[in-house]
């Protein structure tokens, strides 16, 4: 048994037919971690948190989500974490105060009303609290799919790309509540293709290619990351 207090993969690995979407695989992430799994688009960075959230299953290999598997037990590791996808909008028939509100309900989660103010705040929305979420910018969208991701506080957030279409203020706050999140002995598991954001916020780096891991260590060595990213993306472009 992995230990709890960790994400940890060994020789994790995802095929879909002849394509090696992700290639044995081996990472653990302690806790209080900012972890930045950083990698062009299509290196696996995505593939590896749908599997470590029980959204996909493994080719092959083994992995512990709060020593839980995600294989055998993909609902209990889902309520457990946050999780914030990628380009994925609030629903469109919703208020963003009436999704937060369906949020707590689903997760037990209590003063909800406080909560829902002190993200309207954070992020700048709150005169937009009471609109349809498809009426919102895709900016406004993405702070309310931040906003849900936290509302319960977890202990291990799973986020990919989360500063998509927001402005540099926001992104600020954004990036500041990270930092905040993690001294309070929460775990982020930050996936991203902009190596900037983890030299910025992240402790711990893992730098994936073609899913492969090619690098995983800490922020005092992270020239050794940025140089095994440089190369990834110089072999897109040959």
């Amino acid at each position: 048994m992995f230990n709890m207090e960790t994400i940890k993969t060994e020789n994790l690995s995802k095929n879909y037919g002849d394509v090696d979407a992700l290639k044995e695989l081996s990472l653990e992430i302690g806790k209080g971690q900012l972890f930045g799994f950083i990698g062009p688009n299509g290196a696996g960075k995505t593939t590896t948190i749908e599997i470590l959230t029980g959204q996909i299953l493994p080719s092959s290999g083994e992995c512990s989500v709060m020593g839980i598997d995600p294989v055998l037990e993909p609902k209990e590791v889902r309520k457990k974490v946050g999780i914030l996808p990628e380009r994925e909008d609030p629903p469109s028939f919703m208020t963003p105060r009436e999704y937060f509100k369906f949020v707590a309900d689903v997760r037990n989660i209590e003063g909800i009303d406080e909560k829902i103010s002190e993200w309207g705040e954070r992020l700048k929305f709150s005169k937009k609290l009471d609109r349809m979420n498809k009426s919102l910018s895709k900016g406004e969208k993405q702070k309310v799919m931040i906003a849900q991701t936290f509302l319960h506080e977890p202990d291990l957030v799973f986020i990919d790309e989360p500063l998509i279409n927001l402005d540099p203020v926001i992104q600020e706050r954004v990036k500041q509540y990270f930092v905040e999140y993690i001294n309070r002995d929460k775990t982020i598991f930050l996936s991203t293709h902009v190596m900037s954001l983890a030299e910025e916020i992240c402790s711990h780096i893992g730098v994936i290619d073609d899913g492969e891991l090619l690098y995983s260590g800490t922020k005092s060595d992270m020239k050794e990351g940025e140089e095994k990213l440089s190369e990834a993306f110089l072999r897109m472009v040959d």
